[in-house]
């Protein structure tokens, strides 16, 4: 059974860091391709990260390049995020999600996480 489960959120002041766990079961990490994902109140899901399955690569948006960092432990068939200077638009419910690739198109993201909550405020 393919399982996806998100930790590490939590209330963070602006310009802090957190680093959520994305935790596989069912399935190999290093065989598929892993997004990280936000949804802020009364918004879809926006993609702020993700890791292909075959040569690592890895995808940011513009908002999240060179404050966040996505990685990979084989070992512990887990997927990381990590978040640094942190803003409060930052703020949502983080999701990882599983595809064959790292597709731009939410609908490719066959397996979801039950999300983790994000809150940036002083």
């Amino acid at each position: 059974q393919v399982q996806l489960v998100e930790s590490g959120g939590g209330l963070v002041q602006p310009g802090g860091s957190l680093r959520l766990s994305c935790a596989a079961s069912g399935f190999t990490v290093d065989y598929y391709a892993i997004g990280w994902f936000r949804q802020a109140p009364g918004t879809g899901r926006e993609r702020v990260s993700c890791i292909s399955r075959r040569d690592g690569s890895i995808y940011y948006p513009a908002s999240a390049k060179d404050r966040f960092t996505i990685s990979r432990d084989s070992a512990k068939n887990t997927v990381y995020l990590q978040m640094n200077s942190l803003k409060p638009e930052d703020t949502g419910v983080y999701y990882c999600a599983r595809a064959f690739f790292c597709s731009g198109t939410i609908t490719e993201y066959e397996y979801w996480g039950q999300g983790t909550q994000v809150t940036v405020s002083s």
